[in-house]
């Protein structure tokens, strides 16, 4: 991967930006479920959770970029040159950063764990 401009790796900061953008998403959609009483108030975190969880996985597999990310720039990478990132490994990197501990954790090249079990990696576009 490049050191710096497209297809390097994005920095912690941005990344987390993106995760923000990805939540505040999911609370919208989770607030008009709960709005057209398809939820009730007491489940809306739960429905949020929910909701970034599928958003996550479909976008990343679909389109290579969460919502959050395609805001700032940012896209997830195969690092072992696959056209795009499967299903399977979409789901797993999710699962992952849905338990928060291994997207904390980062290696030299600044890729958290997730990534790091996926074969992937956040890149600039």
């Amino acid at each position: 991967m490049p050191a710096e401009g497209s297809g390097s790796i994005a920095r912690f900061g941005r990344r987390i930006a993106a995760l923000v953008v990805d939540w505040v998403v999911a609370l919208g959609v989770a607030a008009l479920l709960t709005g057209l009483g398809l939820v009730g108030l007491a489940a809306l975190q739960t429905t949020q959770l929910i909701v970034w969880f599928v958003l996550g996985v479909a976008s990343v597999r679909l389109f290579g970029f969460t919502p959050g990310q395609f805001a700032l720039g940012l896209r997830v990478a195969s690092v072992d040159h696959r056209a795009h990132v499967g299903s399977g490994r979409a789901l797993a990197r999710q699962l992952l950063i849905t338990l928060v501990i291994p997207a904390l954790f980062t290696d030299s090249d600044l890729r958290g764990l997730h990534d790091l079990a996926t074969k992937t990696a956040v890149v600039r576009r």
